[in-house]
């Protein structure tokens, strides 16, 4: 990739509710920002897609505020220092820092995410396994319920970066792990990349019985990604005093409202629900990246990543995510490493 000589931007062109549409977005050509003193200006690298940023587009996230059209659209993105007038920001650092959609951002420290050190993994798993999705999933299985061995984990979205991780952070705790993804590629990542015991396609007719069949056991834990309409289908499976991660519902989030959960079945089953917020862990995230790094160098740890080519293409990827089709982490590569 060639360097940029200007700052390509997405905005918001229109706010609505429901699935966007690309009409939404416009691309807009800009000057690269000047640096204030006691800022830095940043490259973007690699620009990370979250369910959260159709959230945050309409206010409805914690720390965004709502998105007025010609706005640039929320995103953190692995960067590049490339001009500083901070002293603890050198040209040349990597950073995971909120960016917005665009090629070069002026920033201030309150931005910054995290520093990058290289040697953990490839750049772009800083927006990935080794960042907001990792630990993510590291929060859910050391933290919120650890799964004992022997015991039944079920994960769904099993094929993105949360769900692959969590499952196979629980296999390596000595669970039986079960995914439940929207078609064979995806229930295929689960089984063939992330090694999952059995995975389960819920677009298929007859998924419940799969699902019976793949949780002879019942289910001791269940991480869910999706929202009430699976969790109210899955109570059903539950052991006694089952428990219930609640770390993410894409389904709601194109609509003010969200659908809610059945509370008699899961009374019946005694089970503990928990949410779980990402935010609630990011102290552990050196701990989480030192062991996750190493599980990476061991082969124990796999990752996917989905990427697509140029900022001009954010928005299709992006709504590509919003539709379910993409199969791993969702990255839109903005400009070279390095330079």
């Amino acid at each position: 990739m060639n360097l940029p000589t200007r700052n390509t931007q997405i905005q918001l062109r229109r706010q609505r509710d429901g699935i966007p549409a690309l009409d939404d977005f416009q691309t807009v050509d800009a000057a690269i920002p000047d640096v204030a003193e006691g800022a830095f200006l940043v490259r973007a690298i690699y620009l990370s897609l979250d369910p959260y940023i159709r959230k945050a587009m309409r206010g409805d996230h914690p720390g965004h505020a709502k998105l007025a059209p010609g706005e640039v659209i929320y995103g953190r993105s692995v960067c590049r220092v490339v001009r500083s007038r901070h002293a603890d920001f050198k040209p040349g650092d990597y950073l995971v820092a909120e960016t917005g959609w665009q090629t070069f951002a002026s920033l201030t420290p309150k931005k910054v995410v995290q520093r990058i050190d290289p040697a953990l993994g490839p750049l772009s798993t800083a927006i990935g396994v080794l960042g907001m999705p990792g630990l993510t999933a590291w929060g859910s299985v050391a933290h919120v319920a650890p799964p004992q061995v022997g015991q039944t984990f079920v994960v769904s979205a099993a094929a993105g970066p949360v769900g692959g991780t969590a499952g196979q952070l629980a296999k390596l705790a000595g669970a039986r792990v079960v995914g439940i993804a929207g078609g064979k590629e995806k229930c295929d990542v689960a089984l063939r990349t992330y090694g999952f015991d059995a995975c389960v396609d819920y677009k298929k007719a007859g998924w419940e019985d799969e699902m019976r069949a793949a949780c002879t056991a019942g289910i001791d834990v269940y991480h869910d990604n999706v929202g009430a309409p699976l969790l109210n289908a899955l109570v059903k499976h539950f052991n006694l005093y089952a428990r219930v991660v609640l770390c993410g519902r894409p389904a709601d989030y194109h609509q003010p409202g969200f659908e809610g959960v059945s509370l008699g079945p899961i009374i019946g089953k005694r089970a503990q629900v928990k949410g779980m917020v990402v935010y609630d862990y990011e102290h552990d995230m050196p701990r989480y990246q030192r062991t996750a790094s190493t599980l990476m160098r061991e082969g124990k740890l796999r990752f996917k990543e989905d990427h697509t080519q140029g900022l001009e293409n954010t928005p299709a990827h992006f709504l590509k995510l919003m539709r379910g089709e993409n199969i791993g982490k969702a990255i839109v590569a903005v400009g070279p490493e390095k330079g």
